[in-house]
């Protein structure tokens, strides 16, 4: 992933741009699980496309990670690690993934935005990469995370 450093060059850059972004750096992370998923994801953001992303409740669970929360800053990786854009959450919802929303779907901009693509994607993703035992499950909990673009380059 990016170096310290480089995420402190990048957010200084970020509140040049907007003076009323905090001063603590927030956490950077990237999209999806291969450096390829992450690329792909990311230009959906800067194309203003994807203002949603969904995780697995289980995952951070079982990774410790805190929820996110509304007006929390992140600063999205690219594949390669390196600072691209400040995404702020704006809601976040923990449902069922039978009970995801085509709404919530459309958001995410992925595939086209059907919550049909969007079932058939992410249950494959948590089958595949999901960072706990349990993997996927029907009626798992999913957060369901909204977000806009702050800052890019």
């Amino acid at each position: 992933m990016t170096d310290s450093g480089e995420l402190e060059a990048f957010w200084r850059a970020a509140r040049e741009a907007d003076p009323a972004l905090p001063a603590a750096v927030p956490e950077g992370w990237p999209f999806g699980a291969t450096a390829e998923h992450a690329d792909e994801l990311l230009g959906l953001v800067l194309d203003g496309v994807k203002v949603g992303t969904a995780s697995s409740l289980w995952d951070y669970e079982e990774t410790g990670d805190p929820l996110p929360t509304v007006g929390e800053f992140s600063v999205i990786l690219d594949g390669a690690g390196s600072p691209r854009a400040v995404i702020q959450t704006t809601a976040v919802e923990v449902v069922p993934f039978d009970r995801v929303d085509e709404a919530h779907a459309y958001a995410e901009g992925e595939g086209d935005r059907t919550l049909a693509h969007w079932r058939e994607v992410h249950e494959r993703y948590w089958r595949t990469h999901s960072e706990n035992p349990r993997g996927y499950a029907p009626d798992m909990p999913v957060v369901c995370e909204l977000f806009r673009l702050v800052f890019a380059r």
